[in-house]
């Protein structure tokens, strides 16, 4: 059963790499899908592609910006209606070491990240509440479970994200409310947002993650990292085995402390 189909489905950064792609297969389940981003540019290559698709919405919105996501939140509200299902997805990454980071840098990473998903949910979650229905999904990262180097405000902003995500999945969970929490971890994916890592696990390709992700909604699954086992062998790692021996094993046999040495990026 195609529970999707008819409903109304916000994507943050929905104009670009994974979160495209999901206004695509959101469509292609018959959903009414509303793209937020910050770039009006992305934002129309994404229209022209579905030109012909009537069930398909967009804003401009910052969501480092309260006053813009209460702003696009109404006019949601009152041009196209309820929201059924959120995704948070939108997301930047600084791969610089801690010292190299500017203020600007590390606020904007927070508010983006870890605070915006915040302020985003709170504007729809009174409707699914009153409604007794809904979806939240939070796109974190792999990054919000294991320490790595240049990339520790990421990392922050995302453990932020996967605490507060869980703690809500929890919350409706003692309210006895219909309201489904996903939290997503996925490791790094290939959208040129870390163009640059080099990494000995495969990094995703972004079709595959993205139909992880839908379909993770359509399980109305709790917590899910791609792929599957780096939850385990984090977890596993940490509880087991000495901090020393659990670097050596994620830095050198793993390599990931090494995987943001070459780090680009993806162009402005």
């Amino acid at each position: 059963m195609n529970w999707l189909k008819e409903k109304t489905v916000l994507i943050t950064g929905g104009a670009s790499g994974i979160g495209k792609i999901m206004v695509r297969l959101m469509l292609e389940r018959e959903a009414k899908v509303i793209i937020w981003d910050i770039n009006q540019e992305n934002i129309d290559q994404t229209i022209s592609g579905f030109s012909q698709n009537e069930n398909l919405f967009s804003f401009k919105v910052d969501v480092s910006n309260f006053e813009q996501i209460q702003a696009a939140a109404k006019k949601v509200k009152l041009e196209i209606g309820i929201v059924d299902v959120l995704i948070n997805n939108a997301g930047i990454v600084v791969g610089k070491y801690f010292d190299d980071h500017s203020a600007s840098d590390i606020s904007k990473t927070m508010e983006i990240n870890a605070i915006g998903p915040m302020f985003v949910a709170k504007e729809f979650l009174d409707d699914m509440l009153a409604q007794n229905a809904g979806h939240i999904c939070n796109i974190a990262s792999s990054g919000g479970l294991i320490s790595n180097p240049k990339m520790s405000v990421y990392a922050a902003s995302k453990w932020a994200l996967i605490g507060w995500s869980d703690s809500l999945r929890l919350e409706m969970k003692q309210k006895n409310k219909a309201i489904n929490i996903t939290t997503i971890m996925p490791y790094y994916i290939n959208t040129g947002m870390f163009d640059g890592v080099k990494s000995k696990i495969p990094i995703l390709e972004p079709e595959a993650a993205a139909l992880t992700i839908v379909k993770a909604i359509e399980k109305k699954k709790k917590m899910v990292t791609i792929p599957g086992y780096i939850y385990r062998l984090t977890r596993m790692g940490q509880a087991i085995l000495s901090v020393n021996i659990f670097d050596w094993f994620t830095g050198e046999v793993l390599g990931i402390y090494k995987t943001m040495e070459h780090f680009v990026g993806r162009k402005k």
